[in-house]
């Protein structure tokens, strides 16, 4: 039986080892569900992709994402680099789309060439979902942080493009850098809930060139904190743009997240309003850092 290849990538990065890593297998059609489980668990990125078939089918390839702790539906991390994966080193072209077969359906990935920086990769997500409103105390407890620390003027909403996501709006970097997720009342918060994941932003960012800070956690996938979040950062594209956070019917804004971990990562995010559903892309650089035989 051949070995399974694998190639490590950096999304969301112009450089190696900035973004979020992820950890992308071939060769690997005679892997057991528990076998792919397995390897996700011992690589512990926050993200590992299985692309289980050489050959598109429909006009996609099959792409399967393990989280250490489970398979989950989406993921926008992995789906951008498994489709760099797929251009760069199985069908080696130039080819500007490539569409990965999902368990939540069929994503393009499109790529935008530029001579001056890294290669721009942008996905489409699903149309977005809204589900409850939380109160600020209860998540105040959660993050530990103080009710001050959470700006009054948004809600907090879970959203999702795919993957669903709590939104927490905080007020400025410094209660960004203090959130720290209490896990006994984390795991009581989402032990019923929709979105199992939080995401909180601040308006006020590191870089001159970035419109937000944003920290993403996930313990109930074992994802402490993710470096870059596509899927959770698409449902804050189409949260910002319902609420027209920055008062306009169509967004263009740039993410950092990643700071707190040393892992610093760059986020493009476009949402617009499309006869009755908003779209929402969600784009970033992708990097290949290393490739291999596993076992």
């Amino acid at each position: 039986m051949n070995k399974p290849r694998f190639f490590i990538t950096d999304v969301f990065t112009s450089k190696k080892y900035g973004g979020n890593p992820l950890a992308t297998f071939i060769d690997c059609e005679s892997l057991s569900d528990q076998e792919m489980q397995q390897i996700a668990k011992e690589i512990n990125f926050s993200e590992t992709t299985f692309i289980t078939s050489r050959r598109p089918k429909d006009g996609g390839y099959d792409v399967r994402i393990f989280t250490p702790n489970a398979e989950v539906e989406f993921a926008g991390h992995p789906t951008l680099g498994t489709a760099y994966i797929i251009r760069e080193k199985l069908r080696l072209t130039s080819a500007n789309e490539v569409a990965l077969n999902l368990r939540i359906g069929k994503i393009p990935v499109t790529f935008s060439e530029g001579s001056a920086q890294a290669t721009q990769l942008w996905m489409k997500q699903m149309p977005p979902q809204f589900g409850k409103t939380l109160e600020a105390g209860i998540l105040a407890r959660v993050l530990g942080i103080s009710m001050s620390d959470i700006d009054p003027h948004s809600p907090i909403k879970e959203v999702s493009t795919g993957f669903p996501t709590l939104i927490v709006p905080l007020v400025n970097l410094a209660a960004i850098k203090q959130a720290k997720i209490n896990k006994n009342e984390y795991f009581s918060l989402v032990k019923d809930a929709w979105a199992k994941v939080i995401l909180v932003y601040s308006r006020e960012s590191y870089e001159p060139s970035q419109n937000l800070s944003v920290r993403v956690f996930a313990d109930f996938y074992g994802i402490t904190e993710d470096a870059a979040t596509g899927s959770s950062n698409g449902s804050l594209a189409a949260y910002l743009l319902r609420h027209r956070t920055f008062g306009t019917s169509n967004l263009e804004v740039i993410v950092g997240q990643g700071y707190e971990m040393g892992r610093p990562s760059t986020l493009a995010l476009r949402a617009n309003n499309s006869e009755s559903e908003i779209e929402v892309f969600v784009g970033g650089s992708v990097v290949h850092v290393a490739e291999g035989v596993w076992g």
